[in-house]
């Protein structure tokens, strides 16, 4: 083995090379225009993509398919996202604008801090907020695609529903994937006598791979809504049985009311874009803490020339590492729902600010402790992990392009089945502890608020104004490194779309370095902890990205391929 003083010595005259200022990578050409003849769709199962290009192909644009692609999803991968949860929806038109669309789940009106602490006045254990209506928020995926189709739907709202209705009708088989999470999480996906009906045998097992399942519950459900639109969903009947299975699922005298269901709006919000390099990159606001941490993490790498640096090299990873360190530790601080408390928005993703704490990476060593870089800031809480969310991305014929990240949050959500879909355990995003040191935590329960998110769904425009790409990602609180791992893979790299998701991921959001399990990265611990990592371990990711490419040939797509994903075109 080299030794360590002469591997960190190594590192340092690489990553010294390229510490100066590159020029403006040209690896993404923008100009000419690019002939985009097709439409094409990018999502975590096959079957959900091949319903948005139905979609399009009906004469439909990127919001139609988006649409149809969520509310497949909720057939095909119950475990991860669906109408019982939430997410966020970013759009880019052929000019060059961006808008985007909260549809995160909300806590009741009469949730308050205490919402997750016991008689004794501790937080409650994880598992059991999960397995009840604690941590069931108010649905948005709907009120999001009723918002998103009102403003730039095409096709008929009831078209939309097809697929899906298809699909829950006539059948789907279950994939191998599909019945590892049946497996994993039993607890939670058969915990609703409707869910061990669905998905388990007489004796309790998982039925096996290939097996054809059909949901006429969520199909019914479906086409009401197909008819009725966001009030057969929200209003009336349906809207006070949901209030009530949830209600007596959380067993609390301030759960939530059916007010609270008819009273739920998706929320149109300002994009948050900034710039990476002559790229600009636009992205989901809070509750989001996605487009934040995504630009803070490229930004303060501009200063180093990453195109001199590959996949394979240990100093890579090392600057990676130190720029997340730096742009979690103002994520955990700082993002929660906007509408409660003051983000820093502006402040975080300031070009001088970010190059202020791109100074602290030193190109061979590690710093002691990453910590916020802004005064006085909110005191940060104790949120368990997220990972049970699909991402999905669509770009029409004419250039518009949908990126849109959906969840339950964690693997089939609460467990609780009602209609034939999963509801979500979205409020367990929320920090337990409503206080630290005697001041409040931002990310703290309050009636009506909005639990702080990871999903960054993104849109790089390049320095023409084209849109260069729309990506988006699954998997917690990985989500933004995996997009800012596809961004550098494309823009500073130049990897063919199949080849950037196929890099690995590195993940420092505090002092531990967790390496993805199997991959190349393994082999570069000892190079890692050369440098100062003293903490570096090799763990299995939750890992799904999804990601579209606007090249001079057209539209190239890929979906994970640690997962089931697919890009299909029109």
């Amino acid at each position: 083995m080299v030794p360590r003083i002469s591997l960190a010595a190594f590192l340092s005259l690489a990553l010294a090379a390229c510490a100066t200022a590159p020029a403006s990578p040209t690896v993404v050409p923008t100009a000419p225009p690019a002939i985009i003849s097709k439409g094409m769709v990018s999502a975590a199962d096959p079957r959900a993509a091949q319903a948005g290009v139905d979609v399009l192909r009906q004469g439909g644009n990127a919001t139609d398919a988006a649409i149809a692609v969520m509310l497949a999803l909720t057939v095909v991968e119950p475990q991860s996202s669906g109408i019982g949860g939430g997410g966020f929806y970013v759009r880019g038109g052929a000019d060059g604008s961006v808008e985007t669309i909260d549809g995160r789940e909300t806590a009741p009106s009469a949730a308050t801090p205490r919402w997750f602490l016991g008689p004794d006045g501790k937080p409650i254990p994880f598992k059991q907020a999960v397995a009840s209506g604690l941590s069931i928020g108010v649905p948005g995926n709907l009120a999001l695609a009723a918002e998103a189709h009102r403003r730039h739907g095409k096709l008929a709202w009831a078209r939309l529903f097809e697929p899906a209705i298809r699909l829950a009708r006539q059948g789907w088989t279950l994939s191998e994937r599909g019945r590892a999470f049946l497996v994993r999480s039993k607890a939670t996906a058969a915990r609703s006598k409707a869910g061990a009906a669905l998905f388990y045998d007489a004796k309790g097992e998982p039925l096996p791979a290939e097996t054809l399942l059909t949901n006429p519950a969520l199909a019914s459900t479906l086409e009401r809504i197909a008819k009725g639109g966001r009030k057969a969903f929200y209003e009336g009947e349906a809207g006070s049985q949901l209030a009530e299975i949830i209600a007596f699922d959380t067993q609390a005298s301030n759960g939530v009311t059916a007010r609270d269901i008819s009273a739920y709006q998706a929320k149109p919000r300002d994009p948050v874009c900034g710039t990476y390099r002559a790229y600009r990159v636009c992205g989901m606001g809070p509750p989001s803490s996605g487009a934040t941490t995504v630009l803070a993490t490229l930004g303060q790498l501009e200063r180093f020339d990453l195109s001199q640096l590959r996949a394979d090299n240990p100093a890579f990873w090392h600057l990676f590492a130190e720029s997340q360190r730096l742009a979690y530790a103002d994520r955990e601080r700082f993002l929660a729902d906007g509408d409660f408390v003051t983000v820093p928005v502006a402040k975080l993703i300031d070009r001088e600010y970010l190059t202020r704490r791109s100074a602290l990476i030193s190109l061979d060593s590690t710093m002691v402790k990453a910590e916020p870089g802004l005064e006085a800031p909110p005191p940060d809480g104790a949120e368990p992990p997220e990972n049970g969310t699909s991402h999905f991305v669509v770009i029409d014929s004419v250039g518009t392009a949908v990126s849109y990240t959906s969840t339950i949050e964690g693997p089939f959500g609460s467990g609780l089945m009602h209609e034939g879909f999963y509801l979500n355990n979205e409020l367990t995003d929320f920090s337990f502890e409503p206080e630290k040191g005697g001041a409040p935590v931002a990310n703290r329960v309050q009636g009506g608020k909005r639990p702080r998110s990871s999903m960054a769904p993104t849109l790089v425009y390049g320095p023409d104004g084209r849109l260069v790409l729309a990506i988006g990602a699954a998997g917690g609180q990985t989500i933004p490194v995996q997009v800012a791992r596809g961004i550098i893979a494309v823009i500073d790299w130049g990897l063919p779309v199949s080849e950037a998701l196929a890099v690995p991921v590195l993940f420092a959001p505090e002092d531990t370095v967790i390496v993805e399990k199997g991959s190349a990265l393994e082999s570069m611990i000892p190079a890692l902890q050369a440098l100062g990592h003293a903490k570096v371990a090799a763990f299995a990711l939750p890992l799904k990205t999804n990601v579209i490419v606007v090249t001079l040939g057209g539209l190239q797509g890929a979906g994970d391929p640690r997962s089931e994903g697919a890009a299909i075109s029109e």
